[in-house]
């Protein structure tokens, strides 16, 4: 009967391992770099899609308490330009974006650009405290194991499946510009200088 052993662990080991493919394929899928839902985006060639100033759709007033217990709310931000970043700290490509993401922040903050978090499917609240510590993250982020602040957003413009996302939000609160996958610095700026140069 010691036979039967090897092939229950060869079926765990098919298991832990489809798992994982899952798990890192949920980290990087993009989807679609499209338009689509309600969000009028037009896919650039560099993988950034963006709405034009009159067809742009509201952002959601998400809050809640940051990982560091503070009470957030988009809607403090109003008439800043807001870049929302969705990360989770089991997830590599947020890893590589995460000192881009603290470079851009530090140099726009003097220019009215306000960078959130939206931090989500950790379990342990303290994993992703040692993520921010680690990379020296300075903004906060929400804290949102279940996803639950995402989902608030207008279909097509973040996705529980695309993580990392990052969103660009107006002086008016409307959605401006958005990219799936990891962003480096040069994304950054081609989302937010548009924005930063509407009057």
């Amino acid at each position: 009967m010691s036979h039967g052993r090897p092939a229950s662990r060869r079926a765990l080991f098919a298991a832990g391992t489809a798992l994982a493919a899952l798990a890192l394929s949920a980290c990087t899928d993009g989807g679609t770099q499209g338009g689509g839902g309600d969000t009028n985006f037009v896919a650039g060639k560099s993988g950034i899609s963006v709405s034009e100033k009159g067809e742009r759709a509201a952002a959601p007033d998400i809050s809640g308490e940051t990982l560091e217990g503070e009470q957030l709310s988009l809607a403090d931000y109003k008439g800043k330009i807001v870049v929302i970043n969705t990360w989770g700290s089991w997830c590599a490509p947020c890893r590589a974006e995460a000192k881009y993401l603290k470079q851009v922040s530090e140099a726009t903050k003097t220019k009215g650009v306000e960078f959130v978090g939206i931090n989500t499917r950790d379990p342990q609240k303290s994993s992703a405290v040692a993520f921010e510590e680690d990379y020296e993250i300075e903004y906060p982020s929400l804290y949102d194991p279940a996803g639950k602040q995402i989902l608030k957003f207008p279909k097509g413009s973040l996705s529980p499946q695309s993580i990392p996302t990052t969103i660009v939000v107006d002086r008016d609160g409307k959605i401006a510009a958005r990219f799936l996958g990891p962003v480096s610095d040069k994304r950054l700026y081609e989302m937010i200088d548009p924005v930063l140069a509407e009057k």
